[in-house]
């Protein structure tokens, strides 16, 4: 019974926020994202809700759920003719280039505590954690050496960092990344469409056509998608890489069928998806049980290269004119990885930013390993 109310809780609580701001402004201008995941930090920090559920199991479970679901949803409400393959390329070299710059002067300033190669280990890892994800990482891992101890630590310290990341993107990405860069016109006149009161289409009667057949779509996309990625994986879980690249493609291919190109519930449903994902992510956030204890090196090496590659990212944007929304996209979907995008797109009210973020994440995941071990190979030799 408490499983069900928990459950109620997940799911009913973004559908209440959501519907809410079409009444009160100030939601919509704050983000629901954000009051989601101020709840659920509070709650999952200042009570045992979820131990007194049992709910850990079911968060975890709907989280994993959402984004599979959202992916293919958001990406057949976008309008894909305005992709644009130069954009992408141009933000995934700069955010490559930003990552790998802030590794090696990191290597420079936080080794002295470790010999050269074994901090040499420590970085192939960042560098395959940060340019690729968490499937690039276990390859690395393997490839150079790196003891059981010090992948616990920098695994450890990711959680810690990222999340601290995620906080900043969600709270005062847009304003900074809006500020500092270019923002493209195409952002410009949605949001002055998206000032008018916002309709949710999935709950909406009107619509429970439109809303079935794509629903109908998204399952049938996710089922195959995840299917196929079990069984080309080679340990436990399906194989992420091959999973967003299926979920990605049928999804672009059904978006150019003309029946749904003409209905408007598919985005507002995947939106719905992405705020639930980041409300269980903020329920399962238990500071408490955090491990701060550790090499420290690890941790500072780890802020340096987020914080500090995207500085750096920012700064060659500039140079090659890349707009903000797309430089806050490719870095949310280097750092935490591709299934963070939708987020992005969500916070911006920008939909054009989902394809380009989404593909420089999986050029990521395809270079991570070779770049990851290059890196190991050239500092071990320092």
């Amino acid at each position: 019974m408490l499983k069900v109310f928990f459950l109620i809780y997940l799911l009913g609580t973004p559908l209440l926020l959501m519907n809410l701001s079409r009444r009160w402004r100030w939601i919509d201008k704050v983000s629901p994202m954000t009051l989601l995941y101020i709840i659920g930090l509070l709650i999952a920090n200042t009570t045992p809700f979820l131990k007194l559920c049992d709910a850990e199991a079911l968060n975890l479970l709907i989280g994993n759920v959402s984004v599979p679901l959202a992916l293919p949803l958001m990406l057949m409400g976008c309008n894909l003719s305005q992709w644009s393959t130069g954009k992408a390329t141009r933000a995934f070299l700069t955010g490559l280039s930003a990552v790998l710059i802030a590794i090696v002067a990191g290597f420079f300033l936080f080794r002295h505590n470790y010999e050269s190669h074994e901090f040499a280990q420590i970085c192939a890892v960042v560098t395959g954690l940060y340019t690729g994800g968490i499937p690039n990482i276990a390859a690395i891992a393997k490839g150079v050496r790196i003891s059981d101890e010090l992948y616990l630590y920098i695994t450890s310290y990711d959680l810690i960092v990222t999340g601290m990341y995620l906080v900043f993107i969600i709270f005062f990405g847009k304003k900074v990344f809006r500020t500092l860069l270019p923002t493209p016109k195409a952002t410009t006149e949605s949001a002055v469409q998206t000032d008018a009161p916002k309709v949710i289409f999935p709950f909406d009667r009107s619509h429970w056509k439109q809303s079935l057949m794509v629903i109908i779509l998204t399952l049938i996309i996710a089922a195959i998608s995840y299917t196929i990625a079990l069984l080309v994986s080679s340990g436990d879980g399906p194989n992420m890489t091959v999973l967003i690249l299926l979920l990605t493609t049928m999804a672009i291919a059904i978006s150019f069928w003309k029946p749904i190109q003409k209905q408007e519930s598919s985005f507002d449903m995947g939106l719905y998806c992405v705020y639930v994902f980041c409300f269980t992510i903020a329920n399962g956030c238990n500071v408490r049980q955090m491990d701060f204890m550790g090499s420290l090196d690890i941790l500072w090496l780890i802020v340096f290269v987020i914080f500090g590659s995207l500085l750096l990212q920012i700064v060659l944007a500039k140079l090659f004119k890349i707009d903000g929304d797309t430089v806050m996209a490719s870095s949310v979907s280097l750092i935490n990885s591709p299934p963070f995008v939708p987020m992005v797109a969500a916070l911006l009210n920008n939909k054009d930013v989902m394809m380009t973020g989404i593909c420089v994440g999986l050029l990521g995941y395809m270079v991570g390993n070779y770049i990851g071990i290059g890196i190991f190979v050239i500092l071990s030799q320092i």
